[in-house]
């Protein structure tokens, strides 16, 4: 029984390591976009627009540049697993629940 307990456990951790796969919006295509919760063939297609004009510098570069992706929804899209140049958003929560600590301001 505990084998089999074991073996639950283990397959429900896979699973949750695959579904906050990360998406770096510099590289995907459409359908990987797409896969982020809270992005549409809209949103991925706008995405796609402004990337033609040059990369994603980082997330505030990402908010200015793509209509309708102000903080609240860069975080939520962070929390689904978007990254810019490999990072996630400060302060969104990440694939445990809890929201990843921002960086400290240099004085």
């Amino acid at each position: 029984m505990l084998k089999k307990l074991m073996l639950v456990v283990a397959a429900l951790v896979a699973t949750m390591n695959f579904a906050f796969a990360q998406v770096d919006v510099n590289k995907a295509d459409a359908a990987a976009l797409d896969s982020v919760n809270g992005i549409g063939p809209a949103k991925s297609k706008a995405i796609l627009e402004e990337r033609k004009k040059g990369e994603f510098k980082d997330w505030s570069d990402f908010q200015q540049r793509v209509k309708g992706v102000g903080e609240k929804n860069a975080l939520k899209l962070s929390a689904a697993g978007l990254v810019v140049n490999g990072k996630g958003k400060d302060g969104a929560a990440v694939a445990g629940g809890t929201p990843a600590k921002p960086k400290a301001a240099a004085k």
